[in-house]
């Protein structure tokens, strides 16, 4: 197949989105496909795919800027950015396939009018409301396949959209438990490190992070991410942990030391769309604390350490239970999320949609 993901961060953001979309792109091209990927950063060694750099307005530039349908956050305005340039680099008869989670401008310029249209994937990385929602710039919504990433999702949209339940997944050949490098990242020798992989946004509760962490005598917060609560999470953490609190910012390269540098991984969002952070977190062997819903029990099994983590001192608790846990606990079972099985399931679900369209003419 001939196939393009585009959004505006890949190769310069190795966030959620990015890595998963990348990873399925990575994994497609591998087993034969012919696959483009288009974004604002710059090509990169070793891919098996093919890289197009379309110029964007980095996020960070727009923090400050207003909101408003349809750019509702610094990631929209960037997105309105970067699809005005993929406008001149797309060509929709070059491919019988594009996919992206991007929602609106990214997904409005690749539904681009042209002779021939490729298969419209839409993928529900960020959330599934541009597909449900049918208010302002959300009724213009519309794809061949959409790609649930969890089941709350598929269940909402299978009887309007062609819908396939598929996950997220992880590089079990990178996410692997191992010694960790706590000198090269700084980290103090004799404190337990709780690791954060997150961006500094409301959603993420890094605020509320730093104030459970705050309660144990000697635990030291690491927050690997960036955003616009980064100034107020620092004052934070300086006024209720001073020299307990880093925040650092990695490539992927660098991700799974990170990892496996630490001793407990905590994840705040009260709801995520999926989270590959839980899978590299098990991959590596560390325990979670994270809040309790049945999305991520579907995810995790039994793996993890859920609760109410609005709770703060049962959140403390927790954190402090998971602590003294195994660091190497029940990782069997992981291998169903390894990116080559995860691709093999898009390729079907795109395949399928192949047909179907060919059925009809």
């Amino acid at each position: 197949m001939r196939l393009l993901f585009a959004l505006p961060g890949f190769h310069k953001y190795d966030r959620g989105a990015e890595v998963a979309l990348m990873s399925v792109a990575e994994a497609l091209a591998a087993s034969g496909d012919d696959v483009t990927l288009m974004g604002s950063g710059e090509p990169r060694p070793g891919t098996s795919y093919r890289f197009q750099h379309v110029d964007a307005v980095a996020r960070e530039r727009f923090e400050k800027w207003p909101h408003f349908p349809p750019v509702r956050s610094e990631t929209a305005w960037e997105d309105a950015t970067f699809s005005a340039n993929l406008l001149r680099s797309y060509d929709p008869s070059a491919y019988d396939a594009v996919v992206t989670c991007s929602f609106p401008f990214t997904q409005w310029a690749l539904r681009r009018p042209a002779r021939r249209k490729p298969l419209q994937i839409f993928i529900t990385q960020n959330g599934d409301w541009p597909a449900v929602e049918n208010r302002s710039e959300y009724r213009s919504f519309s794809c061949d396949g959409l790609v649930c990433t969890n089941p709350d999702y598929y269940e909402r949209n299978r009887s309007i959209w062609n819908c396939a339940l598929i996950p997220n997944g992880v590089d079990l050949a990178r996410f692997k438990p191992g010694p960790g490098e706590r000198a090269r990242f700084g980290f103090p020798p004799d404190k337990p490190i709780i690791l954060m992989v997150s961006a500094f946004i409301e959603s993420k509760r890094v605020l509320d992070g730093i104030r459970a962490v705050s309660t144990m005598d000697d635990a030291y917060l690491v927050v690997a991410g960036d955003g616009p609560l980064r100034n107020e999470a620092q004052e934070l953490a300086d006024k209720l942990m001073p020299n307990r609190f880093q925040r650092i910012s990695l490539t992927a390269q660098e991700m799974p030391a990170l990892y496996q540098s630490a001793d407990a991984f905590l994840h705040l969002s009260l709801l995520e769309s999926f989270g590959n952070v839980f899978l590299e977190a098990w991959a590596t062997g560390l325990p979670i604390i994270a809040h309790d819903t049945e999305r991520l029990r579907w995810i995790l099994g039994d793996y993890g350490n859920l609760c109410d983590t609005e709770d703060m001192p049962v959140l403390a608790n927790t954190l402090t239970e998971a602590l003294r846990s195994d660091r190497i606990n029940k990782i069997s079972g992981i291998e169903r999320f390894a990116w080559s099985t995860i691709a093999k399931e898009y390729r079907n679900f795109i395949c399928g949609l192949q047909k179907s369209d060919l059925s009809v003419l």
